[in-house]
């Protein structure tokens, strides 16, 4: 056996042990910052000329994902699981469920609250979600291209 197969997975208590030990390695495995998603719409903004932005800026509430600071632009690049999608609507997890109800709540209400933040302070706010990126690329850097330069 390998040692990824013998890993002791540390458990800070905020989640519930997950019934199954793949289940435990692929949520462990979850990144809060430079996902794939995040990527490949970076790799395709500087493709298209798109630069001079941010990345998980600090001194915006909420850190945006990308955020063109003298635009005064933020993006943030919403999973469609974690943040609950309403394009795509991810399947609800089987077990755990009042866990899962109570912290996809605090997602959203999270997401809500730094994009009211961000907007008092004058900024715009985008929201692109993964499927988006996954789907139309292309689509949603002419969005973003649009929304920030005001085409």
């Amino acid at each position: 056996m390998s040692d990824k197969m013998n890993k002791i997975y540390l458990r800070d208590g905020r989640a519930p042990i997950p019934k199954n030990e793949s289940t435990s390695r692929v949520m462990s495995a979850n990144k809060g910052k430079g996902t794939k998603p995040e990527l490949l719409l970076r790799k395709a903004l500087w493709a298209n000329g798109v630069r001079g932005y941010r990345t998980n800026y600090k001194k915006a509430p909420g850190r945006p994902d990308i955020a063109f600071t003298k635009l005064k632009t933020a993006i943030f690049i919403n999973g469609c699981f974690w943040h609950r999608c309403a394009i795509c609507k991810p399947n609800f997890p089987k077990t755990n469920v009042e866990f899962w109800e109570t912290k996809f709540t605090k997602n959203i209400d999270r997401d809500k609250k730094k994009a009211d933040q961000l907007v008092s302070l004058g900024w715009k706010v985008m929201t692109i979600w993964e499927c988006e990126i996954k789907k139309n690329l292309d689509q949603i850097v002419e969005k973003v291209k649009n929304n920030i330069f005001n085409i």
